[in-house]
């Protein structure tokens, strides 16, 4: 039996075929054992990963930037199994998850009878991660006298735990993360200048999963079969139709948010195709309530945007086209199918524009 799908061709990319359904279980079967990791053969992935790359087998402090849920805590990881430390504690730390009066207990340890409650001795996550790599996430939340303590440790790798006067030295490299404008709550007085500038030795900056939608199909099909497995569920396709859509959307809640929204979407579907519910597109019109679209108001928007950006080419190198990642008659076929006419057709729209679309047509 033949069917149309995005599968995982054989030299590891997820692309548009006609294949064997015996082929294409095959795949899908595969890739619900692949260990965790960083999906995706984007440019912008890329150069995050070069950048990982050259730092990793040095020491220097690392700031990792970027939205929520763009898998921050996975780059930390890469940068530590790429270190000479890759061997020895890898130890985490969400600096928004621990109140404030706690955090630096955490950090640092203290002693027996240094306060109420500490009945014995505990070891903070600087020493537990002495030797090894210690991710600071959510930097941006630790209070300002905290950051003193921290810069110090940073600078002179030596702290003493609460209720201690002895000076305990670690050996610690620090990768810090934050989804805050840092720059922007040292100017408010949030933030310290020198302890910013101690953090970001190498900054990165994490793109959002809107400025990598090329990685979307691999996600969503590594998250499919991660549950599909788990629920004991055979998922055999993904229609055209809700790939395209899930590519247009732009994911406010980037990895994590399509994560979970293929979850759900294993779920509720029933049969051997990912169907999941409407996806809510949210209106880009400031001040308006959120719309729902239909997968085909999706598709259109998002052809539309393409075609806007290359200018109304269709074919070529730098058309329409190339920019989706499909055939030119496959583009003209969807075009007719959704009803969007060519520039040359629109008053609206240049005469140059017209042109170029004639041209390719």
């Amino acid at each position: 039996m033949m069917l149309k799908a995005y599968h995982l061709s054989d030299d590891g990319d997820y692309r548009e075929k006609t294949v064997l359904r015996s082929n294409h279980l095959s795949v899908v079967r595969g890739a619900a054992d692949e260990s965790d990791g960083i999906i995706g053969s984007s440019r912008a992935l890329r150069s995050v990963l070069e950048q990982v790359s050259m730092v990793a087998p040095t020491d220097s402090t690392v700031l990792i930037q970027g939205e929520t849920g763009t898998g921050k805590e996975l780059i930390a990881r890469a940068i530590h199994r790429a270190s000479a430390r890759r061997n020895a504690p890898f130890v985490t730390l969400n600096c928004a998850a621990i109140p404030a009066t706690l955090l630096e207990s955490e950090l640092f340890g203290y002693e027996r009878g240094a306060f109420t409650g500490a009945f014995a001795q505990r070891v903070g996550r600087f020493e537990a991660a002495n030797g090894g790599t210690l991710f600071l996430d959510e930097i941006g939340e630790i209070a300002p006298d905290l950051q003193v303590k921290l810069l110090r440790v940073l600078q002179e790798q030596e702290f003493e735990r609460l209720g201690s006067t002895r000076t305990t030295r670690v050996n610690v490299r620090v990768v810090a993360a934050t989804n805050r404008d840092l720059l922007h709550m040292i100017e408010e007085k949030q933030f310290r200048a020198d302890l910013y500038y101690r953090l970001s030795v190498f900054p990165i900056h994490l793109p959002a999963l809107r400025e990598r939608r090329e990685d979307i199909p691999a996600l969503v099909w590594h998250f499919v079969a991660r549950y599909a497995g788990r629920m004991n569920k055979l998922m055999e396709e993904i229609p055209e139709e809700t790939m395209e859509a899930m590519t247009a959307y732009d994911w406010p809640g980037n990895i994590r948010q399509l994560q979970n929204f293929v979850e759900h979407g294993v779920i509720v579907s029933s049969g051997p195709a990912f169907r999941p519910p409407a996806i809510p597109l949210p209106s880009r019109k400031a001040n308006l309530p959120c719309e729902r679209k239909t997968l085909e108001d999706a598709v259109r928007e998002h052809i539309l945007q393409a075609l806007e950006q290359t200018k109304w080419v269709v074919g070529g190198r730098h058309g329409t086209a190339a920019y989706l990642g499909v055939a030119r008659t496959t583009l003209l076929a969807k075009m007719r199918r959704l009803g969007i006419e060519s520039a040359r057709d629109l008053p609206a729209r240049s005469a140059n524009r017209g042109q170029a679309f004639a041209a390719t047509s």
